[in-house]
């Protein structure tokens, strides 16, 4: 009996030291941030958008633990992203649903349509099934400019959802008055890009009533070339002249030619001046 008790209490106690062990490991999951996403573009990933509120995340977080145990066996990097705390990237890889994975190969991004345990994520890597699956275009992938804009709004929003927080809780601002200020600051935002916009179209397209005059000889010429030049000038201002004068003289004429006698005289009629004699 002693025995027994002996043995007994020697897997209690390795037993304890197996979880202690496992609870000291750190976790194989990777965590990544708005800083360290550019990861993803070199190498094979397997990436996990997941909030802590989501029931269906908190039971998907075992099996993804398991599966990242395998990840150096299967050469894959396993990680998740905090989406509550990475708004950013959930822009950035248009996050509508939780969890939602994304497969990762080289910087070419498919999204994980299948079974979420364990065994079937291994296979998924180890049998290449992600090879079936059309990646995402290079028009939403997560660096194009399209989704680097979204990734700044996304921020943006939340950056405005902290600073109304801090204003009302903090500061002690009514809610309607937080809302009077975001208005104000859109308004002046506004303006000053507006002012900024007509500033840069006058500089890059003025108007032609202030633009200013284009001169055919604007550039330097040398002092022969300048001369000839000005000599046809002084030439062609001459003909002009003479052509004025001309014109004048000829004007002159037909005005003189076309202008009425001074007497007009009266038409006779050769048979009243019969009948009269």
């Amino acid at each position: 009996m002693a025995a027994v008790g002996w043995r007994r209490a020697l897997l209690a106690l390795l037993l304890a030291a197996g979880g202690a062990a496992a609870l000291g490991r750190p976790s194989p999951v990777r965590v990544l941030s708005d800083g360290t996403w550019r990861e993803l573009l070199h190498g094979e990933w397997m990436v996990e958008f997941y909030a802590p509120w989501c029931p269906a995340c908190q039971s998907l977080q075992p099996e993804w633990e398991k599966f990242a145990e395998w990840g150096e066996d299967l050469d894959v990097n396993i990680a998740k992203v905090d989406v509550t705390e990475q708004p950013g990237l959930s822009g950035r890889f248009v996050i509508t649903a939780l969890p939602t994975i994304y497969h990762c190969k080289d910087g070419v991004f498919r999204k994980y349509q299948g079974a979420r345990t364990k065994t079937d994520f291994i296979n998924f890597i180890s049998d290449q099934e992600w090879k079936s699956i059309e990646p995402v275009s290079s028009w939403f992938g997560p660096s194009s400019f399209l989704m680097s804009s979204m990734s700044a709004l996304f921020q943006l929003s939340m950056w405005i959802r902290h600073c109304h927080g801090y204003l009302t809780e903090s500061v002690g601002i009514p809610v309607w008055g937080s809302y009077a200020i975001f208005a104000l600051a859109t308004l002046f935002s506004g303006l000053i890009l507006g002012l900024m916009m007509v500033f840069l179209a006058d500089c890059l397209c003025p108007s032609k009533k202030h633009r200013p005059p284009q001169y055919p000889y604007s550039k330097k010429l040398a002092p022969e070339s300048a001369h000839l030049l000005k000599k046809l000038d002084e030439e062609q201002e001459a003909d002009e002249e003479d052509i004025s004068d001309d014109e004048a003289g000829d004007k002159e004429e037909s005005t003189r030619n076309s202008s009425p006698n001074a007497v007009r005289q009266r038409p006779v009629n050769p048979a009243g001046t019969a009948d009269k004699s």
